[in-house]
């Protein structure tokens, strides 16, 4: 709803009959609130939210057990729909109703044309929240050239995230490069794990390969040592995967390096300004082979030819395992106590409060010695 726009009143009767997963609404004080999209998203699952569907949710929002960010609050505005009137039939009430018809008949000339504006400019403006007017950047053109000109302004922006698909290139080659649907993952990279995972093993089992010490000492390596050394792979790749975020993705570009802060919008702002696209939270294979391809040059050429190999397929699994998992943090809706309910909460919290710490996606271990580690929240 445009800041501009008269509200439109709801009485509690109507906000109460919003209580299921094809429509849901939930109250914050006087103001209504449509989160029916973001059911899926909510890090504390579906029911949480259902379970308080119609009703006042602003005790949950202070905590405990969690009190949301600024960011979250920010976020839960793209939600708002109107007010709350109490339909207690007298004048006052009367009069909301009437206010209430007036803005539903101005919201739907308005909505027909936002409709004719967005079918003149579909590729770049699509339906959200964002104030058009008032942001730091035009949405209704391609980001990729314009975040460079944010300078100090680009890392609170990025940081406030938006429920928004985001258009990176006008170029449409450039742009469906960008995109990649979740299951091409699996689909590029597993059978290349399976094949060298049976081509390491059966290499093994020949019983030829021996690693050498000296001219007259060598040590001969069995097959059944092979799961060891797909661990130990997996296990790299963990770390690997918290120093790319750390270091790489979470660089703070300089403010007057325009490039700099165009390369890091790239490679990981624009997840953080739209954590929900889906078609931007998993690696694009052509992007992910640099880096698969530079983890398999190095361990070809540190360690013996067949070990390497069976380091590599076990980190390229990792791989495979983390991007999954971060699709699943995403879209997910894991089970209350589980492990995977905590590492959603974690990779959440990170997104909207803790940006600078958190940066672990399939484990949270090597936050705990880099002391990157998100702290509990106090009461």
């Amino acid at each position: 709803m445009s800041p501009s726009t008269s509200p439109r009143f709801f009485s509690e009767r109507e906000v109460a009959c919003h209580c299921t997963k094809e429509s849901c609404w939930v109250l914050m004080g006087t103001r209504v609130y449509d989160v029916t999209a973001f059911l899926r998203m909510h890090p504390g699952g579906e029911a949480l939210i259902l379970h308080r569907s119609g009703k006042d949710v602003s005790g949950e929002m202070e905590g405990p057990p969690h009190r949301h960010s600024e960011n979250a609050r920010r976020w839960m505005e793209q939600y708002y729909i109107g007010e709350l009137a109490k339909d207690s039939g007298t004048d006052e009430a009367q009069t909301l109703r009437e206010r209430r018809k007036g803005s539903e008949q101005t919201d739907g000339q308005t909505s027909e044309k936002t409709v004719k504006e967005e079918d003149e400019d579909s590729p770049f403006n699509r339906c959200s929240s964002v104030d058009l007017d008032k942001d730091l950047v035009d949405w209704r053109k391609p980001l990729a050239w314009q975040v460079g000109h944010l300078g100090e302004k680009y890392d609170a922006w990025v940081h406030q995230p938006v429920d928004r698909p985001i258009r990176l290139f006008g170029n449409s080659f450039l742009e469906a490069s960008t995109k990649t649907s979740w299951y091409w993952v699996p689909v590029v990279w597993l059978p290349i794990v399976f094949y060298l995972s049976w081509h390491c093993y059966t290499t093994l089992s020949e019983g030829t390969t021996r690693i050498v010490l000296g001219s007259d000492f060598s040590i001969p390596i069995h097959k059944y040592i092979f799961p060891m050394l797909f661990l130990t792979g997996w296990f790299l790749w963990s770390f690997i995967e918290y120093c790319i975020h750390r270091f790489v993705f979470h660089m703070k570009p300089p403010a007057h390096n325009y490039y700099l802060i165009m390369l890091h919008f790239l490679l990981h702002g624009q997840h953080h300004k739209s954590p929900f696209d889906g078609s931007r939270l998993v690696f694009p294979p052509g992007l992910a082979s640099l880096v698969v391809g530079s983890f398999y040059i190095i361990l070809r050429n540190t360690m013996p030819d067949i070990l390497g190999i069976c380091v590599f397929v076990g980190g390229l699994c990792g791989y495979v395992v983390y991007d999954m998992i971060h699709y699943y943090l995403h879209y997910g809706s894991p089970k209350r106590g589980s492990y995977m309910y905590s590492l959603k909460a974690y990779h959440v919290k990170h997104h909207f409060e803790h940006q600078r710490s958190g940066f672990g996606i399939t484990t949270t271990f090597w936050d705990h010695p880099f002391n990157t580690v998100i702290p509990d929240e106090k009461f």
